[in-house]
């Protein structure tokens, strides 16, 4: 599975995949697959990796496990395949891009154009067995991912890095915020959604990358004429 990381990423990430931990991870994950539905699909457990390179990662945006509905994921956080029904914490997202920077609400909730940009759309565990949320949790992703996100913060090159939500927000160790902006707030479910709508994080996002050099991000999304 580890050959699917692309090149940029097997270079500053070779190491880790090396160590025992993740040969047991990656056999747990395949004898789950063995027994039932798992999500995404193997070819793209490391979606988000293939869209954005190493190299590219200006915002890097933090969410929790994958989608387990059939279908749903692709490998992206909060990102779900054209066609499938936008879920409710993307809709949040949509409804505070819409607020804050006029953009209309996309008929899909596909991220790909964001992630082509260098947003980095990574979930702390990669896969999940259908419909049982946090189901692969504490067996060995999340220590992959927090390489991940050390991999980004010992970069020379600055980013911004994206904590919605508690979950999200104790991974702030793991970054050097002397040399990368941290944009931290509610997390979009309908639970938090209170607070997460009028944080204006784009707006920060933004600031932060003009401040580090980098183009801001274009947030619209095209329509696909797909099912919202």
């Amino acid at each position: 599975m580890t050959d699917m990381l692309p090149a940029s990423w097997r270079e500053v990430l070779g190491e880790e995949c090396r160590k025992p931990y993740f040969s047991d991870l990656l056999r747990f994950v395949e004898q789950e697959r063995e027994r039932g539905p798992v999500y995404p699909p193997r070819e793209e457990a490391f979606a988000a990796f293939e869209a954005t390179a190493f190299e590219d990662v200006k915002v890097l945006v933090l969410g929790q496990d994958p989608y387990h509905g059939e279908g749903q994921g692709h490998g992206l956080c909060f990102s779900v395949r054209p066609g499938v029904r936008t879920p409710p914490s993307l809709r949040n997202i949509f409804k505070e891009m819409h607020a804050e920077l006029g953009h209309p609400v996309p008929d899909n909730g596909y991220l790909m154009p964001w992630a082509r940009q260098g947003v980095l759309l990574l979930n702390a565990v990669l896969t999940v067995r259908a419909k049982e949320a946090n189901s692969h949790k504490g067996q060995g992703w999340e220590q992959f991912t927090d390489a991940v996100i050390r991999a980004v913060s010992d970069r020379e090159q600055p980013a911004v890095f994206v904590l919605w939500g508690n979950y999200a927000k104790k991974k702030l160790p793991l970054i050097d915020t002397e040399r990368h902006t941290v944009v931290q707030g509610a997390h979009p479910s309908p639970l938090s959604a209170k607070k997460f709508l009028g944080s204006r994080p784009f707006g920060q996002i933004d600031k932060a990358l003009a401040n580090q050099g980098h183009e801001p991000v274009d947030w619209r999304l095209p329509d696909l004429g797909a099912s919202a």
